[in-house]
């Protein structure tokens, strides 16, 4: 089991440029790994941009149930947690379209 701990890149995460950037660090290791902590211990802010070109594009790479058996989430507050979620939402919707 590999983690990626998401506060080395830092406490305030926002932009699509820094979340493809962390995409495209993230997706070898999940492939790779038999399973991936996404850890955002320390973590106080992702937005909506960057939750969706982080991991919601992640979906583009593999089906929703294989990323969830391949990943796990640890130290996400509520407010993470809640535009994580509504940036999955937001991809499903757009990729049944």
């Amino acid at each position: 089991m590999a983690t990626f701990k998401f506060v080395t890149i830092g406490e305030n995460l926002g932009t699509r440029v820094l979340g493809e950037k962390v995409r495209n660090m993230l997706l070898p290791m999940i492939l790779g790994n038999e399973k991936v902590v996404l850890d955002f211990e320390g973590v106080n802010v992702v937005s909506n941009s960057f939750a969706d070109e982080c991991l919601a594009k992640l979906l583009l790479s593999m089906p929703l149930e294989e990323l969830k058996r391949r990943t796990t989430f640890r130290g996400v507050n509520n407010f993470v947690r809640k535009n994580i979620a509504v940036a999955f939402k937001r991809r499903m919707l757009i990729m049944k379209a």
